[in-house]
């Protein structure tokens, strides 16, 4: 898969025949969509995503024609007003943000599907902590919130239509919570062709693989156009707190809320120091004189290794954002979210090239006013992206507490191990399988496992362990086994009894 960005302003080629070549292109693309719309009825919300669908379509075609270029000697490390650190924030705790906490939505992003991991259905239902699923420890931790603190702070889900009906019937056992739960779907846009840039299906009613959900950039517009902005702003809500729902770290947190209160800053985004492990997050940047957010696919080739450097850019993009509802609502309004555009290329099931346009949350930053990054401990960032990161937050390296995980206070270091699980681990029921027990690694500072490899119960780990299994070779670390920097291969089986 390859992907491209284009967006930032900078250098631009093309002419003006350039356009009327785009304008061909997009015709025979409005012919599409209003065919779509006509055979669907008096679908308003179809009709609009389609319409919507069709504008991007058309900022891809002219910005393919009129390429626009990123001018490296813009890109400059970040002002320091516009990163602060956590610490430099006045401390408070939830009982001294009581007026502000019922002002206060969570909104969690639930458009994904637990594949990558060997699951079936939305990610969020994956067991992630003693029996518990993403969703579960998200509820726990506002309920606690709420009943603790005599407010209402209700949970919002984006769904894609590739999780909206599993979430529906799973958040039904949520019914008796104190709270409130509220879905709405983000956009469903048909895929186009990567040779004649048009809409592969031509009715709403096509195979599911025909469409996309195009990025988490979509959050402002479906948000407001499902009505769900405007009834929170009517109910007194002023802020909403954003994060992926794999991202176990990303709690309410009082000092934030309470900085973004005081600031009447209308956007900030949570930042944190970058390891050699996330070189190629998106960083906040001063880019001619204003701030933005910077990825990796919009540097030039040439100028990659100059961003992965973590001298120059020291800190990355968590996706914890924390906007002002009322800014979110003007800013759509007045069709100011003009997102840097991703383009996604894939292939269908048959081989057909297509492309999926796509923007990011995150590249918002640019529009909103007094806008700013904090820079926060690595704890608010703890996602699950594979069964590495799985097998980190089921070990005895996080307690857990009204649904909030927290470092074990009896590890030596702040940061987590790093851990390297190969491919017979990559699917959660293998990974379930290989391991009787979460192994003991409160002292672990590096383990990495290939091949055909099993833990017995009760295990310990400290320091760096390797265990190799070769091709055709099984290893068993026997029940109660303590390795302390050791390199384990060949073969070896051991049976319990």
């Amino acid at each position: 898969m390859q992907s491209k960005r284009h967006g930032i302003s900078g250098h631009t080629r093309g002419g003006s025949r350039d356009k009327i070549e785009a304008g061909g292109t997009l015709g025979a693309v409005r012919q599409v969509m209003d065919g779509m719309i006509e055979k669907a009825g008096n679908d308003k919300r179809f009709a609009q995503e389609m319409n919507d669908c069709y504008d991007q379509i058309g900022r891809y075609l002219q910005e393919k024609k009129v390429r626009v270029e990123l001018d490296w000697e813009k890109v400059k490390s970040p002002k320091p007003e516009y990163v602060l650190g956590y610490k430099t924030l006045k401390k408070v705790g939830f009982d001294d943000i009581t007026d502000i906490l019922s002002k206060l939505v969570v909104l969690k992003l639930n458009g994904g599907l637990g594949t990558t991991m060997g699951c079936v259905g939305p990610k969020s239902a994956i067991e992630v902590r003693d029996g518990q699923t993403f969703l579960d420890l998200t509820v726990q931790q506002i309920e606690y919130i709420n009943t603790e603190h005599n407010v209402d702070v209700p949970l919002i889900l984006m769904n894609s239509f590739n999780t909206h009906d599993d979430t529906d019937k799973i958040i039904k056992k949520y019914a008796n919570s104190n709270v409130p739960i509220y879905t709405f779907n983000q956009s469903q846009w048909p895929r186009i062709k990567a040779d004649t840039s048009l809409p592969i299906t031509t009715s709403k009613d096509s195979p599911t693989e025909m469409w996309y959900p195009p990025g988490h950039g979509d959050l402002y517009k479906s948000f407001y156009n499902c009505g769900m902005l405007q009834q929170l702003i009517d109910e007194g809500k002023e802020w909403v707190f954003v994060s992926n729902v794999d991202n176990l770290g990303a709690t309410v947190d009082p000092v934030i809320l309470r900085h973004l209160a005081n600031t009447d800053a209308e956007y900030i985004m949570e930042v944190t120091d970058k390891t050699k492990a996330d070189i190629k997050g998106g960083t906040i940047i001063d880019y001619d004189g204003q701030i933005r957010l910077l990825e990796i696919a919009q540097v030039p080739k040439e100028h990659q290794d100059d961003f992965k450097r973590v001298k120059k850019f020291k800190i990355f993009n968590t996706n914890n954002l924390w906007i002002n509802l009322k800014s979110m609502k003007r800013l759509v309004e007045e069709d100011q979210l003009q997102l840097d555009l991703i383009i996604n290329k894939k292939a269908t099931s048959d081989g057909t090239p297509v492309i999926q346009l796509e923007t990011a949350v995150g590249a918002a930053i640019k529009y909103f006013d007094r806008a700013h990054g904090i820079n926060v401990p690595r704890s608010r960032f703890l996602p699950v992206k594979s069964t590495s990161d799985l097998f980190l937050v089921t070990s005895n390296l996080y307690i857990m507490e009204n649904g909030y995980l927290r470092m074990n206070p009896a590890r030596t270091f702040s940061t987590a191990p790093i851990v390297k699980l190969g491919d017979h681990f990559k699917k959660v029921k293998d990974y379930l399988a290989r391991f009787k027990t979460p192994p003991q690694i409160l002292e672990l500072d590096h383990l990495s496992v290939t091949g055909d490899v099993f833990f017995g119960a009760n295990v310990t780990l400290t320091g760096t362990v390797i265990v190799v299994a070769n091709h055709g070779a099984h290893i068993d670390i026997p029940r109660g086994a303590v390795l302390n920097d050791k390199v384990v291969s060949g073969d070896l089986r051991i049976l319990d009894h």
